[in-house]
């Protein structure tokens, strides 16, 4: 396997080879891409695989024109507006845009932004093609619906379907099928196969197992390197690759709770109570039933898992629990001991709960230091307002040393990749080992080995600790040894 050595076409296509000539690419002072040599020719269909950090994404922003380029060079790359990328940061990038049109309006009534539809129209969409993109993949009850009402799977529904009806000059895919439940990952499954041969695509995919049969090539990265390049016909260094991807081994050992009076929690829980019960709840926009009729009791120490499709209501289920939605005060909920609605602080109630979201994720902006983001997890607080302890600080150090991070304790958690930035905010939301452990698809954006390593803690979690764990997640290879219990909102009648 030699980076250097260019991948073969048999085909002389019109469209010249693109290559990149030993470029080295800044992106900000902890990372770069340091001398990557690589030719793709026009019937090639890439795949970049490669740890959390490792410069996956890096490497696929190029063709967007993102960091600065600091020596070799790059020919014949097709035009960044012929480009079309879906990914977390293009994402996210929107949610903030949406964020800032939403500070400048100044109404008179209520403005919920954009709609599902208006942010399909701005993405110079094929008319033709867009109304079949939308019913396959299921968007009809969606488009009128605003665009920052839509959970996380919706979002990325959209942008998919807006990227695939552009017919861009070469289509990245950044991590596509996260995020989406089972009959979603099958219908674009089936969608990029049946454009394997007539659209130009480059995927970035973290699950071995989600590379499509229709990928030519395999890009390896490693450390801001192109180390390998595999053509997937070559099935003994195919099984090289795999194997140096899934190396890495970690004896796990979770750091135990903080004994820290200033720490104690102000009211102690009951053990014979639940800690969460709702009684026919439900969630409403205008007419739209998102869910209702649901009782739930969750009890110390039972474990559950919560599933559903796109839309069913999840997130926001666990945003009534948390207090983030603003319809939990028009539900029957009892939290740790207080009924929603009597004079409970949002503090009383998330003392008792740590947290891992993608919306979380996207609201941490803060430039902090990965010691304080998990230091944070103490305060329930997206950056640190007052000075920790050094107890705090000794029990967050431990949890960098589990994540293999001890010696990057000072660098901007900003700077970091998606897939670092999810494994601190997990250790945060465990930090203070709370009541109820909240994990919303916890392990999107991680590599094969941080996710048997997220997977592998969360089992210990159940095991061997007093927190009660939530778990949300659409893949079944990532079941929980110790998770005996579910919800389905799917199968609610709505």
């Amino acid at each position: 396997m030699n980076p250097n050595e260019p991948a073969q076409s048999n085909n002389s296509s019109v469209k010249p080879d693109i290559i990149f000539d030993a470029c080295t690419i800044q992106f900000n002072e902890q990372f770069k891409l340091n001398r990557v040599s690589w030719r793709i020719a026009s019937d090639d269909c890439w795949v970049i695989v490669g740890g959390n950090g490792a410069g996956k994404s890096a490497l696929a922003a190029t063709f967007l024109g993102e960091g600065e380029h600091l020596s070799g060079s790059i020919h014949n790359a097709p035009p960044i507006e012929s480009v079309q990328a879906v990914s977390f940061e293009v994402q996210s990038k929107l949610i903030d845009q949406e964020r800032l049109e939403d500070d400048s309006r100044i109404l008179d009534v209520i403005d919920e932004g954009s709609t599902a539809a208006e942010i399909l129209q701005r993405g110079d969409c094929d008319t033709t093609l867009l109304p079949a993109l939308v019913e396959r993949f299921g968007l009809q009850a969606l488009l009128d619906r605003s665009f920052s009402k839509l959970s996380t799977g919706e979002t990325r529904k959209l942008l998919l379907v807006r990227a695939l009806a552009s017919h861009p000059e070469l289509l990245i895919l950044d991590e596509p099928f996260d995020g989406l439940d089972v009959d979603t990952t099958a219908v674009l499954a089936a969608e990029l196969a049946q454009r394997a041969t007539s659209q130009a695509m480059l995927l970035v995919l973290n699950r071995w197992d989600e590379i499509p049969e229709f990928v030519t090539h395999i890009a390896y990265m490693s450390e801001g390197e192109l180390q390998h390049t595999v053509a997937t016909n070559n099935t003994k260094q195919v099984a090289e690759l795999k194997k140096l991807l899934h190396l890495k081994t970690t004896d796990l050992a979770i750091p135990g709770p903080l004994v820290d009076v200033n720490h104690s929690h102000s009211k102690k829980l009951n053990p014979d109570d639940p800690l969460v019960q709702l009684k026919q709840a439900h969630i409403r926009y205008g007419e739209k039933t998102i869910f209702e009729h649901v009782d739930w009791r969750i009890d110390p120490g039972e474990h559950w898992q919560l599933y559903g499709p796109n839309g069913s209501g999840k997130t926001c289920l666990l945003n009534l629990i948390t207090g983030d939605h603003p319809q939990c005060y028009n539900n029957d909920i009892l939290v740790f001991g207080y009924q929603r609605g009597q004079g409970e602080s949002i503090w009383d109630i998330k003392q008792h709960i740590g947290y891992v979201s993608t919306a979380l994720q996207w609201e941490y902006r803060v430039s902090i230091s990965l010691l304080n983001v998990i230091v944070s997890g103490f305060y329930d607080s997206i950056g640190i307002y007052q000075k920790p302890s050094s107890s705090e600080k000794a029990v967050a150090r431990q949890w960098l040393a589990v994540l293999g991070m001890e010696s990057r304790a000072n660098e901007p958690f900003n700077k970091l990749s998606f897939g670092d930035q999810r494994m601190l905010l997990i250790a945060r939301a465990m930090v203070k080992h709370p009541a109820l452990l909240i994990l919303d698809e916890p392990c999107l954006g991680l590599d094969d080995m941080n996710r048997s390593q997220v997977l592998a803690m969360i089992e210990m979690v159940c095991a061997g600790t007093e927190t009660t764990v939530l778990y949300v997640n659409h893949h079944a290879q990532d079941k929980i040894a110790g998770i005996h219990r579910s919800l389905d909102l799917g199968n609610l009648q709505r």
